[in-house]
């Protein structure tokens, strides 16, 4: 079942929208599953995806999830398009999760 209902999306310190906890996400728990159609080309809101045999692909979010900030400590990870807390996550808590090594070459170091 996923669990989206436990998620608000709102104004995110990090940048822009961001996805927050409703209510008390416990570690191993499953958050949801990133839907929308198959993308080809990188966007805003895809989320690249690598299954167990090599193929990589990408969906273009269309649920809450496409709002979800990255962080270099994340409190959650995807196994595939399915999220899961990482830890436990407490009511207010934004939910992030690390875009990935190519995504930290874009990042600007801390002055």
């Amino acid at each position: 079942m996923t669990q989206l209902h436990k998620l608000t999306v709102k104004t995110s310190r990090i940048h822009g929208s961001g996805v927050f906890a409703d209510a008390f996400i416990a570690e191993g728990e499953k958050i949801g599953t990133y839907h929308g159609r198959h993308a080809k080309r990188n966007g805003k809101y895809v989320l690249w995806i690598t299954d167990p045999d090599g193929t990589e692909y990408g969906i273009s979010g269309t649920n809450k999830l496409r709002f979800l900030n990255h962080s270099a400590e994340p409190n959650t990870e995807f196994d595939g398009p399915v999220l899961y807390a990482a830890r436990n996550i407490h009511p207010g808590d934004e939910v992030t999760f690390h875009y990935g090594k190519a995504f930290e070459k874009w990042l600007k170091p801390e002055d």
